[in-house]
């Protein structure tokens, strides 16, 4: 679980967007630059080279919520 604290704190590196925590994937996700950021052991890996892109059915996903 991360600090609520700190997740109030961070952005994307790309494009200074909010983040959303998904626990069950272990990632910070991004939707205005389609990234997702891994969580290890706790600590967000706020790297662009670390970051996977999202799928179109995961923003697709997103966008009916």
């Amino acid at each position: 679980m991360l600090d609520k604290k700190l997740l109030s704190i961070l952005v994307c590196p790309v494009s200074k967007g909010e983040l959303e925590y998904l626990p069950e994937q272990s990632e910070l996700v991004c939707w205005e630059s389609g990234l997702a950021y891994p969580v290890r052991d706790g600590i967000p890996v706020m790297l662009e080279t670390e970051a996977r892109t999202l799928t179109d059915e995961e923003k697709q996903a997103h966008k009916h919520r």
